[in-house]
């Protein structure tokens, strides 16, 4: 009988502390300058006592402001913003979050610890530790000697290259991490 291997990685240990904030009345000129001296991607706007109340992406601000030929000296961050903030604790497992992400089709999730905002985790932290986890997950059953999937010799976690639903289980074809569905398909 074959034993599935399971490995838990908690998003505190890929989220990105602490998380950059703003306020709702910033001016998306002012945003877009955090974003560029933080060198990142988004911003999580809160109010007047540091209570989440939204995000504003790059993407944000290029689809809701640039586009729409509006002023960013004076747009406000509330006017634009993404909310409310889908948000995870900490010790939430990193497949969790990643199945959150793709259930609400955002690519950040704010990190709150006893209602205090303590991080941001995105798509990219999840799949930035994907291929050490194969390996981790590789050697766990090899040591055990478990299988990981019985005549298959790569699998993965994460979003189907074909179809782009999350798949707790993906397997390398044809150069690419594929579900089961596609899998049968092809």
């Amino acid at each position: 009988m074959s034993e599935r291997v399971h490995l838990k990685v908690r998003v505190k240990s890929i989220m990105t502390s602490p998380a950059i904030t703003a306020k709702a009345d910033d001016k998306v000129v002012d945003i877009a300058k955090i974003m560029d001296l933080h060198d990142i991607g988004s911003v999580i706007i809160t109010d007047v006592e540091g209570k989440p109340l939204g995000i504003i992406t790059d993407m944000d601000i290029i689809k809701r402001v640039i586009a729409k030929n509006l002023n960013p000296y004076e747009v406000k961050a509330k006017d634009i913003m993404s909310q409310p903030l889908i948000t995870v604790d900490p010790d939430t497992d990193i497949t969790d979050a990643a199945k959150l992400m793709s259930y609400y089709h955002v690519k950040r999730l704010g990190v709150m610890y006893k209602g205090r905002l303590v991080g941001v985790v995105s798509s990219r932290d999840v799949t930035a530790i994907m291929p050490e986890l194969i390996e981790i997950i590789y050697e766990k059953a090899r040591i055990e000697g478990l299988s990981v999937v019985p005549g298959y010799e790569e699998v993965a976690v994460g979003y189907c290259e074909i179809c782009g639903q999350w798949g707790d289980l993906l397997t390398l074809k044809n150069g690419k991490f594929v579900c089961k569905d596609c899998l049968e398909e092809s």
